[in-house]
């Protein structure tokens, strides 16, 4: 609703004065001596019927007026304040989220359980691999699903006859007492106590071994579905998914899968190793994840900053799914121009990196130090048709 200002002239003037804005209009009209006057009712003509306050100290209104823009003015900061506190709290519960994972991940890297379930699994393997009286090697026709179930029903057999065993006398079966292993690429699986099958996994780099790592398979019985009871993979690596995803369904599915998921995480975790080793003194920063399916590093020791990142889109890749190489030009003073110094008091524009297109492709084709060896060989040519196509530009 409108205010309403009588000026005390002859002309008796009335102003409309827009609320949303009166703190100008009331100091003007303060300084001319008005009276105020507030609407009460109006008439068929619409015109306002106003009943006169009495005339207020222009210096008591100004004082108001100025109480009113402080108290604006604080709550505009208080709002202010507020979100800025909001957006603290919200930093501070995903700094503290963070540093609760990785407190978790401290613990599960040095749980003594881990630790003993490591060690006592690799003790009852190697004595499982003392025992073997013969071990065969299959190829890749001869490991199907009719292997896997003659595996099943002898540790089940041999099982209950060890309970029968334990119950009464019974005289020992030579063919029980036999222990057989079976060989299938880098992959051993042996019969041990318990109804269990055990797959243990060799790993390899350049044709050197690397680690080993077991899992064990149980079930209740021969036609119930396995299991996974125990392991020494990785925690990071996803053998929970694998297991829901193909167990039950193709357990030698399962057990080759698992087979390239570790020999895979071994290849790119050992390519890491091998560039650090050979080029470390060119590398300013490198970042990679658990896995290795994600790697990003910086190379410094060039005329400018180039960045690399690479991706595998699945676990069982050695080689990139995604490459992306940046070359970044640096300000300098030997690299600064007559005319860039001359306008040295504009703003300067971003420096607008250059995709290396040869280094991507070699990166998603060779192994990450053939790749590196590719990038460094065909960088000083390359940076220079790129610096010499910008300042033509």
């Amino acid at each position: 609703m409108p205010i309403l200002i009588w000026l005390p002239s002859s002309q008796n003037t009335r102003h409309n004065i827009l609320p949303n804005n009166p703190f100008s209009c009331y100091k003007t009209f303060v300084q001319l001596g008005a009276a105020i006057f507030f609407p009460q009712t109006a008439n068929a003509s619409n015109q306002y019927t106003t009943s006169p306050i009495l005339p207020i100290e222009s210096s008591y209104i100004l004082q108001h007026v100025e109480q009113l823009r402080r108290r604006q003015h604080s709550l505009s900061e208080l709002t202010f304040v507020r979100d800025e506190d909001a957006k603290l709290e919200t930093t501070r519960a995903k700094l503290s989220n963070i540093l609760k994972r990785h407190e978790e991940l401290k613990e599960r890297l040095s749980r003594d359980s881990d630790k003993l379930i490591f060690e006592r699994l690799q003790k009852e393997f190697e004595a499982a691999r003392v025992a073997q009286t013969e071990e065969i090697s299959i190829d890749d026709d001869q490991w199907n699903d009719g292997l896997l179930a003659t595996i099943r029903e002898k540790v089940h057999m041999e099982a209950d006859r060890k309970a029968m065993t334990n119950q009464q006398s019974v005289p020992s079966d030579p063919q029980f007492q036999s222990r057989t292993t079976y060989r299938i690429k880098n992959k051993v699986i042996y019969c041990l106590d318990g109804a269990r099958i055990g797959i243990q996994y060799e790993t390899f780099f350049a044709g050197e071994p690397c680690e080993i790592y077991h899992c064990v398979l149980e079930s209740k019985s021969f036609l119930e579905k396995m299991t996974v009871t125990e392991h020494t993979l990785p925690f990071f690596l996803p053998i929970r998914e694998v297991e829901s995803d193909h167990l039950s369904s193709n357990a030698i599915k399962f057990i080759d899968h698992l087979e390239e998921i570790l020999q895979s995480y071994i290849d790119r975790r050992e390519q890491v190793r091998l560039i650090k080793e050979l080029y470390g003194n060119q590398i300013g920063e490198l970042f990679h994840s658990l896995p290795y399916n994600v790697i990003e590093f910086v190379l410094e020791d060039f005329e400018c900053k180039v960045t690399v990142s690479i991706r595998y889109s699945d676990l069982i890749l050695t080689l990139p799914s995604q490459a992306r190489v940046l070359a970044w030009p640096l300000r300098s003073s030997k690299r600064t121009s007559a005319a860039d110094r001359r306008t040295s008091s504009a703003v300067t524009a971003q420096p607008v990196p250059s995709r290396l297109s040869y280094a991507e492709d070699a990166l998603k084709n060779l192994s990450l130090p053939e790749a590196y060896a590719e990038l460094v060989l065909n960088l000083p040519c390359t940076l220079k048709q790129v610096f010499y196509s910008q300042e033509s530009d």
